[in-house]
């Protein structure tokens, strides 16, 4: 028999954790493409075990002898040479990954949160095994981002990662933008229709988003960022009236993550921002994710498409499997994080950000004087200011220009103490490009 027709018949063993909505999809999308794969890896992949919590949960799954609920146990087997993990959550997680990187098993998983609070640990483990550790998955599903980041765009200088990277918020706030309804009303929907967890805090309080940013930061900037590190503000506070108020101003709302390098310093933020409708993200509706990637020698890359789902996700874990199936089979090992840049996390309050304040304020003579003079006396200049009746009071809308986050949130403060303001409605940051 030739080397090839060896090759080709070569058995790579694969454990699967978890057979959830990913977990579940990955079977079903192995079995399906089972001859192409072969093809494509020269060799086939053997699923040797899924560790599942509730073997009763899942007695009538196609897998079901297959499973186990002793997930060290199958990752030890001799037979297995790659691991899908599929479990979220961070702390079990992060055990069964690491003793599948120190057993020399490569390491495919969908874990954003896990990646993002422990990256240095599980990439060091991967390198002292000369193992594959791959997270496609992790940001965006389906959308190929991490793989650029890692390989394509290696030789180039990335300068900034900008985007959409949640679905569930993405959904809420386009719903609110076109059909006027409030957050709360939204959320329900959202609830009901599948995109958003019984318990949906990690997505709109920003953390999901948050550890996406961590990771792509990472990447871009050849330096370790974790959650940590990201500023993280949520979706809960955006009301009607803010929507109303962007659209009147040409613009709409996004919770965005923005990772930025300026100089030898990296920053990562979470936040809503408001962006002008003609913005490419602009039109990014329902669940869709879309992700800008900035780069000196390539210039403007965008990265768009479905960023969740069950599907979505599987071929995102796939597409990696593959890979690390490929080197299992043919020698080798992909290329690793590299962190050699190793820059200064900057600190929030440096980073420069726009300022759009909605406030009610006494309707007197001189009181848009004394506002602008909170400003201009934090050297912070104004670029547009909108003044609407409002009853007894007024509306004033004031959006600034750049400025550090630190004097902008000051002189907030400030308006908030001062008697001719009656209420700060909202401050919202944002982007113009």
């Amino acid at each position: 028999m030739s080397d090839k027709s060896q090759q080709d018949h070569r058995s790579v063993g694969v454990a699967v954790l978890g057979h959830g909505t990913v977990g579940s999809e990955v079977l079903r999308l192995i079995g399906e493409y089972s001859e192409d794969l072969t093809h494509r890896i020269g060799g086939t992949l053997d699923i040797k075990g899924v560790a599942v919590s509730d073997l009763e949960k899942h007695k009538d799954s196609p897998a079901a002898h297959l499973m186990t609920t002793d997930a060290m146990s199958l990752i030890e087997r001799d037979d297995v040479d790659i691991v899908v993990e599929v479990i979220g959550g961070i702390d079990y997680p992060r055990q069964l990954v690491l003793a599948a990187l120190n057993a020399g098993k490569s390491v495919i998983t969908a874990n954003k949160a896990l990646v993002a609070a422990h990256s240095a640990e599980l990439d060091d483990a991967a390198d002292r095994a000369g193992v594959d550790l791959y997270y496609e998955a992790a940001v965006a599903a389906a959308i190929p981002v991490i793989g650029p980041l890692r390989r394509s765009l290696a030789g180039d200088r990335v300068v900034a990662v900008k985007g959409i990277v949640n679905g569930t918020t993405n959904f809420i706030l386009d719903a609110m933008d076109s059909t006027g309804a409030s957050y709360d009303d939204m959320l329900a929907e959202a609830t009901r229709l599948g995109y958003a967890e019984a318990d949906p805090t990690a997505d709109v309080e920003g953390h999901d988003a948050a550890s996406k940013a961590a990771i792509l930061a990472s990447l871009a900037f050849h330096t370790r960022v974790t959650a940590d590190d990201v500023y993280c503000e949520g979706i809960s506070k955006i009301t009607a009236d803010d929507i109303n108020a962007a659209k009147k101003a040409g613009q709409t709302i996004k919770l965005l993550a923005i990772c930025e390098r300026n100089g030898d310093k990296v920053s990562a933020r979470v936040h809503p921002t408001l962006i002008p409708r003609e913005h490419p993200l602009a039109s990014v509706s329902q669940s869709f994710n879309a992700i800008f990637v900035e780069a000196e020698a390539a210039g403007r890359l965008m990265f768009y498409g479905n960023g969740a789902g069950g599907a979505p996700t599987a071929s995102a874990v796939l597409g990696d499997l593959v890979g690390a199936a490929r080197n299992k089979v043919h020698g080798g090992r992909a290329p690793g994080a590299s962190t050699y840049a190793n820059l200064e996390i900057a600190d929030f309050g440096e980073v420069e950000t726009r300022y759009h304040v909605d406030m009610d304020v006494d309707d007197q003579l001189g009181v848009l004087a004394r506002i602008a003079d909170q400003f201009s006396g934090a050297g912070i200049s104004l670029r547009t200011v909108r003044q609407e009746e409002k009853g007894d009071n007024a509306r004033l809308i004031v959006v600034t220009h750049h400025a550090p986050e630190r004097d902008l949130a000051g002189v907030v403060e400030k308006l908030k103490a001062m008697d001719e303001v009656k209420s700060v409605n909202s401050v919202i940051r944002l982007e113009s490009e």
